[in-house]
């Protein structure tokens, strides 16, 4: 098999982390993107404390320019980019909507949605110009971009905008073998969802605890949508808590 060479965004911890250590076992050329260089490192030294078939490329996917010259650096060493997983996300405190800051829709905005639509920019441009051409993006959703949680706003609108985007792209990309999916996840156990342990307020105001599952299945589950042939595509795959409440939540 032919070198295969994946950028995964916001690599150095929790989902990220885990689908790059996913990608890099099924035998991925992997690089990690992120803010901070020394996680990124240390989850490089984590998956192979050889460095083997890694990358650490610290960069802000919300400004242009930077992430530009991250994808620059993949292509110089690995040649061609054959999968992006637009991983990263933020959401702010809860409070009421009218009491969001701009400066916090604004980093929301930024992560969430800016910074994918810029990753998928650089994408779509290497996977017009290699040999032979394509690639596959595969987005990090939420099903709160349909269901969403009290005082979440933000993340909300991003994350409903991302599916906007995984539509889109997906059309435009079409000509050219480029295939773009979406995972949409529920509950997956990370440091953002450990809260949920104690309590999360559900749309009656009213406090629950809630169930999660483990990161590798959506590991799992992002290895399977990366191992299709281009001429098939996982459009939307929702991968969630069998007993949280989602379906018919509010």
């Amino acid at each position: 098999m032919s070198m295969r060479v994946a950028i995964v965004i916001g690599a150095g911890t929790g989902i990220g982390k885990a689908i790059a250590t996913a990608l890099h076992g099924d035998g991925f050329h992997v690089a990690l993107f992120g803010r901070r260089k020394e996680v990124l490192d240390e989850a490089a030294s984590g998956i192979d404390p050889s460095g083997d078939r890694l990358q650490a490329v610290p960069v802000d996917i919300g400004q242009r320019d930077a992430v530009g010259a991250a994808f620059a650096a993949v292509i110089e060493r690995w040649g061609r980019l054959d999968l992006l997983v637009n991983n990263a996300g933020m959401n702010p405190s809860a409070v009421p909507l009218e009491d969001i800051t701009a400066e916090e829709w604004g980093q929301v905005v930024g992560v969430n949605l800016t910074g994918a639509f810029f990753c998928t920019q650089f994408a779509f441009r290497q996977f017009k110009a290699q040999q032979p051409q394509g690639g596959r993006i595969i987005n990090n959703g939420s099903v709160s971009a349909t269901m969403p949680r009290p005082l979440a706003s933000p993340y909300a609108a991003t994350k409903a905008g991302v599916s906007g985007l995984t539509r889109a792209s997906a059309l435009d990309g079409r000509p050219f073998n480029i295939a773009v999916g979406q995972i949409d996840i529920g509950n997956a156990s990370t440091e953002m969802t450990r809260r949920m342990a104690t309590g999360v307020m559900q749309p009656d105001g009213s406090l629950a605890v809630e169930p999660t599952i483990d990161i590798a299945h959506i590991a799992d589950a992002v290895r399977y949508m990366a191992g299709l042939p281009l001429d098939a595509n996982a459009l939307t795959l929702t991968v969630m808590a069998t007993q949280m409440p989602f379906v018919g939540r509010g």
